[in-house]
């Protein structure tokens, strides 16, 4: 019992230098700790060092929309530092920020350039103004905010519906061509009813996509029998109600061709 408590007064008694383990523990650590701040501090001096100065921005492939003024704009306020040091990734938000880009790409170009590619949006649509800020919808059907397309067709519908109006768009844009009309507005209502406004001013009310009764197949039906139709009831058509399941009806009058452009 003496020799035990001997052995426990001992160990208690044993200080860090005692500890050849936690003294070799602590060694490396400090190690790589001195070795971390070493590089750090070598690359932040090599980075201010006068080498690969950041002279050019290079602008590769055709830019439409935007403008020289606003590169230039966007270059001196998200480039800094020299080749080495430049943030791509903060450069890259930058621009992609500008009016008309959807994407851009930023790329080193030894040994004192940057290499810009710009992807701009290709405008299908007007997409409706929820908050009064002008926005389109690209040929990929998002939406982004731009001015100007007024001669493009008018989306109507709820958030997030963009991709699928475009590609209902482009459908009954290809079947009424064949009756030498086009859609200049496009409607979809919160309950997933269809309207087309054409550029005569006729309002079609497709109504909702159904099994039985398909869009496309009332499209068709409206592309075979309006035109005599019109011609029988002999007065201008203002709409046409495509939700019958045989037929449809005419609403005569005026059409709203103020709307439609």
């Amino acid at each position: 019992m003496a020799r035990k408590d001997r052995n426990r007064r001992v160990q208690e008694n044993e200080g860090l230098w005692d500890r050849p383990q936690l003294l070799n523990l602590g060694a490396d650590l400090l190690f790589v700790f001195a070795i971390a701040v070493l590089a750090w501090a070598a690359m932040s001096g090599v980075q201010r060092l006068p080498f690969y100065p950041l002279r050019e921005l290079v602008v590769v492939g055709e830019v439409g929309r935007v403008s020289r003024a606003q590169i230039e704009h966007a270059a001196r306020s998200a480039l800094s530092g020299n080749l080495l040091s430049v943030n791509l990734d903060e450069a890259r938000v930058a621009f992609e920020k500008l009016p008309w880009v959807r994407r851009a790409e930023l790329r080193r170009q030894w040994p004192h350039a940057l290499e810009l590619v710009l992807e701009e949006h290709v405008a299908m649509a007007r997409w409706a103004r929820a908050d009064g800020d002008p926005r389109l919808v690209n040929t990929r059907g998002e939406v982004f905010a731009a001015a100007g397309g007024d001669d493009l067709p008018l989306f109507i519908g709820p958030e997030g519906s963009s991709a699928a109006m475009l590609e209902r768009y482009r459908e009954f844009d290809s079947r009424l061509a064949k009756i030498r009309r086009k859609p200049v507005a496009l409607t979809l209502t919160a309950r997933e009813a269809w309207q087309v406004k054409l550029d005569d001013g006729v309002l079609l009310d497709l109504g909702r996509d159904q099994p039985r009764q398909p869009l496309a197949e009332r499209l068709e039906r409206f592309a075979a029998h309006y035109a005599a139709a019109r011609d029988k009831a002999g007065a201008p058509v203002a709409a046409v109600d495509m939700r019958y399941p045989n037929g449809f009806a005419l609403r005569l009058g005026q059409p709203d061709k103020k709307s439609a452009s």
